[in-house]
């Protein structure tokens, strides 16, 4: 198996795909939502830029935020779960759905807002890899309001085998891959659209704009980890002091039984 650099769950290559191919995008969209793609009269794409100024900020998200037919779509990619996710989700549709409201309009018009997530890891404790929630009343299920969704589509869960005329499962496929066998065993369904997106694939990880980008992005995310890392030590030297057992500051900080003995001997 050859390993891809880069996979559609980069997000660099997520965000310059999709923009430069924007109806690789409105047919990904049609997918997610069960939209009828001749349905789509109205589609926008809000955030175009990446300004590579910001590609070393830790907190700049490479999501993708739409109109379709009147409503806000926002698509993001999540690779690892930080333990918080599901609240940021709600609180990014909140910012979103907030701001939509104009001075002097009344709160009838605010649009139906919803979060697409793409997650690399499962969040959710049963088998089926997609997930919608709106607000119900909690004893007759009353739909409260429709302006209020998130999509969760859970990689892991995806089934073995696809078949080529499942669309939605095909594009998710696209995004849980890791090989280029994996991608050329997708592109030999032959099916159009995956064709179109893996050639889409291949042309923007060959782009000298993409590697310089995702070199930003990747510094971003060493100095990220570089500086969690730290913060661990520092923690975990703390504790030390405090007389707290090794086995328990393992679970606190997440950092090996070696590291902390290290650090413990250090100390000394």
């Amino acid at each position: 198996m050859t390993k891809l650099q880069y996979t559609f769950k980069t997000d660099t290559l997520f965000k310059m795909l999709f923009v430069q191919y924007p109806e690789l995008l409105k047919k990904l969209v049609a997918e997610l939502l069960s939209i009828p793609f001749e349905n789509i009269e109205q589609f926008i794409i809000r955030n175009p830029e990446m300004p590579p100024e910001n590609l070393g900020d830790k907190f700049c998200r490479l999501d993708i935020n739409m109109i379709v037919n009147g409503q806000r779509i926002d698509i993001e990619l999540q690779v690892s779960n930080e333990g918080d996710y599901p609240e940021r989700v709600m609180y990014y549709w909140a910012r979103e759905f907030s701001s939509a409201l104009l001075s002097g309009q009344g709160y009838s018009l605010l649009p139906r807002t919803i979060i697409i997530s793409i997650i690399n890891f499962e969040l959710f404790d049963y088998a089926e890899y997609h997930s919608l929630f709106q607000p119900l009343e909690v004893t007759h299920h009353t739909l409260l309001s429709d302006k209020m969704g998130f999509h969760f589509f859970e990689l892991p869960k995806l089934p073995a085998d696809i078949n080529k005329n499942n669309m939605l499962l095909l594009w998710l496929s696209l995004f849980k891959a890791e090989t280029e066998e994996e991608l050329e065993k997708i592109k030999e369904m032959e099916v159009p659209v995956m064709s179109q997106a893996i050639n889409a694939y291949y042309t923007i990880t060959a782009s000298s704009e993409f590697r310089e980008k995702e070199r930003l992005r990747a510094k971003a995310r060493h100095d990220e980890a570089q500086a969690l890392h730290h913060a661990k030590i520092e923690i975990a030297q703390k504790l030390l002091k405090r007389n707290r057992p090794i086995d328990e500051i393992v679970e606190d900080t997440g950092l090996t039984y070696e590291e902390i003995k290290n650090l413990k001997e250090n100390l000394k």
